[in-house]
């Protein structure tokens, strides 16, 4: 059993697009889902489905890279918070990815968003992960 799904989530990521795969597999919650979202939102993945069975969900994401396959449109995937250490910010103190080139996944109490979303809306909160 996977005790953290969002790191999981982010490995396979990482895997598949290091190996220029089109799909790739993660498990299925609530949180992966609106992580999925938020990176087909964002323009990360071309696009994910969500895959309902009796023994847990799957989310079959598809990866986006340039016309040729030679770019990858993820170049890199962080996790920050962690089970062990937790990373709190406040609204004035949230990051900024490679100077706004990347986003990163805010769980607020409004939901989970990007940065940019988040300091809009002036929420602070936990600091999942880095993509850019």
């Amino acid at each position: 059993m996977v005790e953290d799904k969002i790191a999981d989530m982010l490995t396979r990521i990482r895997n598949a697009n290091q190996l220029k795969y089109d799909t790739v597999e993660v498990l299925g919650n609530k949180t992966t889902e609106e992580i999925s979202r938020i990176l087909k939102d964002e323009g990360y993945i071309a696009d994910y489905v969500v895959n309902k069975a009796s023994n847990g969900n799957t989310i079959t994401l598809t990866l986006k890279y340039s016309d040729n396959k030679k770019v990858r449109v993820i170049t890199g995937l962080k996790r920050i918070s962690k089970s062990g250490l937790r990373v709190y910010v406040k609204h004035a103190e949230l990051p900024k990815v490679l100077n706004g080139l990347g986003i990163a996944i805010i769980s607020t109490s409004e939901g989970i968003m990007t940065d940019r979303d988040a300091r809009i809306k002036g929420l602070g909160g936990e600091v999942l992960a880095y993509i850019w």
